[in-house]
């Protein structure tokens, strides 16, 4: 597969000579490991929870699983991020949250993903809990305490207030200022 085809309509030329240059200048070596991805948005010393989720956003970020973000990628990730498709959206939430990769998240899964979230953007009106019941009381249609990926999408598409829930909590645009801006001098 070409690289072109995992870019879907990307960005202008002097947006994405912006992102490569601030990707190189952060990291010269043009290969982003986590520890340098913590660092590029000041996330360093986060609690176990929120370093959990930050691996997992990397991860899913590292689509070849070499334990590094490269430039592609790092364009792949913000382009998906700034102007995916609702439904590629969601399956890469899905993704975020299935933690051991069975192709079905649990109460379990989601409870933890959503906690780390909560350490990083510390701004949510119900706890992990209830957030978590809330999802599956609306979405898990056949009551068996998973949700499948079709059943994700199709129950998070149905339900404005969910898909609202979701999109404002697992928002990776401040994530992507972060990156666009720098925090570097903040730090």
């Amino acid at each position: 597969m070409g690289a072109q085809e995992s870019l879907p309509g990307h960005g202008s030329i002097p947006e994405m000579h912006h992102y490569y240059s601030k990707f190189m200048r952060e990291c010269p070596s043009g290969q982003l490991s986590l520890h340098e991805f913590k660092k590029l948005l000041g996330l360093q010393g986060l609690d176990p929870q929120g370093d959990l989720y930050i691996k997992r956003v990397f991860d899913i970020f590292d689509l070849n699983q070499d334990g590094f973000i490269d430039f592609l990628e790092f364009i792949a990730a913000i382009n998906l991020v700034i102007r995916g498709k609702i439904d590629q959206k969601l399956k890469w939430y899905f993704k975020l949250y299935d933690a051991d990769g069975n192709g079905c998240i649990d109460k379990k899964e989601l409870l933890s993903i959503f906690t780390a979230i909560q350490a990083i953007n510390g701004h949510t009106d119900m706890t992990a809990e209830e957030f978590t019941s809330m999802v599956f009381q609306k979405i898990d249609v056949n009551n068996d305490g998973e949700l499948t990926l079709e059943e994700f999408i199709n129950g998070v598409e149905r339900d404005e207030d969910l898909m609202e829930l979701i999109t404002k909590s697992f928002d990776l645009s401040n994530v992507l200022k972060v990156i666009q801006t720098g925090r570097r001098n903040s730090i």
